[in-house]
């Protein structure tokens, strides 16, 4: 328990700070771009009211946090989560700084939250709550300045009262102003399955690399939710055995392979991947430690840890998910030669897409399916060559060549701007 409430009181921020450090030590980032990197150049904090069915108000507190727009409008999700604090959503602000440098994409790093159980709201609620909420923020946002997404419990729906609440502002109009939205109204083909295929692309490009045949390769997945049910059916689809998947309530195995439709039908059926006919059911730990070429960690943070990463039996690890692996297992993974593909740059294809809906959404002109996830992947693995680059010249790790690489993307477009006035 102990060792839990030590891990509870990591503060988010501090290890995305980190992060950072050594990346700029690396890179000998002078002082002057440090200390204009390390705080968001802008923080809101909301505290607003919401009509319950009831008749009752509630005030509920809500962030929004742009962490850096020297290379364009600030970019990220919005969560509904109990948890949701200020660290938190300045940690993950960072990331997307990070994340949007790392492909190249003309945004910088944003996210917000507002701290509420949306289990415990109807959704007449839900849409109370968002169409203030939307309103409180509006005096951020914009399709020029910060473009809110769907992250933890929201989805396209709540970006259409989003979007609805501040094309009515405004007067007409403005899909642009969120992504991930339904696709009648300015929508991209592809949003849904793009973390996925993105961090399939990655793994195509890291297999290349080692010279694995994924026609002849074994997957295992942890998490079957968005990411990770699609990224199994993308692996088994391209020919790749998946042996392994788990959910929350625990995994399944089958050493000549499953499929992964078909276990997905049966988590729709019956609430979980659990009890999948012809499979052992397994647990979560066991699973991360089952011999693979290729495993993709698509659940939550820090499941990776010092204890049970010398047991991790893997070539590839694709990390689908936010920051699965913790600090102190990199050098362990590292000294064991698992090839890690980094969270910054393996989920990105998430944040990709929504730049491609944004500027279909500019343009008013939408493309064809086919057409965004060649596009995506053109993006995907352009960028991974350039991660794998930058680990070569300085000889380190991917995770920290993602970082460095993304790092001085932002340093150099703070640098070149200089400052106003």
């Amino acid at each position: 328990g102990l060792i839990m409430a030590e891990k509870e009181r990591i503060n988010p921020f501090e290890s995305a700070l980190k992060n950072f450090e050594m990346a700029a030590d690396i890179l000998d980032l002078s002082e002057n771009i440090r200390n204009r990197i390390r705080l968001p150049e802008r923080e809101l904090r909301v505290n607003f009211p919401v009509r319950m069915d009831d008749g009752r108000v509630i005030t509920v507190t809500g962030y929004r946090v742009q962490h850096n727009t020297a290379r364009g409008p600030a970019k990220g999700g919005l969560r509904y989560h109990p948890d949701v604090d200020i660290d938190e959503v300045r940690a993950l602000a960072t990331w997307m700084t990070w994340k949007c440098a790392v492909v190249g994409i003309p945004f910088g790093g944003g996210k917000g939250g507002v701290q509420i159980n949306p289990k415990e709201l109807s959704l007449t609620e839900l849409e109370r709550l968002t169409r203030r909420f939307a309103t409180e923020i509006s005096v951020l946002i914009g399709p020029n300045r910060d473009i809110p997404a769907p992250d933890v419990y929201t989805n396209p729906q709540v970006m259409a009262w989003i979007m609805d609440t501040y094309s009515m502002m405004r007067g007409y109009a403005i899909p642009g102003v969120v992504t991930g939205k339904p696709i009648s109204i300015g929508g991209s083909l592809g949003r849904n399955e793009a973390t996925a295929r993105g961090c399939v692309d990655t793994i195509e490009s890291a297999a290349r690399r080692l010279r694995i045949n994924l026609k002849e390769a074994t997957a295992v997945v942890q998490g079957y939710g968005n990411a990770g049910n699609i990224a199994a059916r993308l692996l088994h689809e391209i020919g790749t055995k998946v042996i392994g998947v788990s959910d929350s309530r625990g995994g399944i195995v089958n050493e000549n392979g499953l499929d992964p439709v078909k276990v997905l039908q049966h988590k729709q059926e019956t609430g979980s991947v659990v009890g999948y006919p012809g499979a052992d059911t397994i647990t979560n730990e066991e699973l991360l430690t089952l011999k693979c070429d290729v495993l993709v960690p698509a659940a939550l943070e820090n499941v990776i840890t010092a204890e049970n990463a010398p047991k991790i039996n893997t070539k590839i690890l694709a990390e689908a998910a936010n920051g699965p692996v913790i600090p102190e297992a990199d050098p362990i993974l590292f000294e064991k030669g698992v090839f890690v593909i980094p969270d910054i740059l393996a989920n990105a294809g998430g944040v990709t897409v929504s730049y491609f809906e944004w500027v279909q959404d500019n343009y008013s002109l939408y493309w064809k399916e086919e057409d965004v996830n060649k596009r995506l992947r053109e993006i995907m693995q352009n960028s991974f060559d350039a991660v794998i680059a930058v680990a070569e010249k300085y000889k380190i790790d991917n995770r920290r060549a993602a970082n460095v690489y993304a790092v001085d993307k932002v340093g150099e477009a703070i640098r070149v701007r200089g400052i106003f006035p």
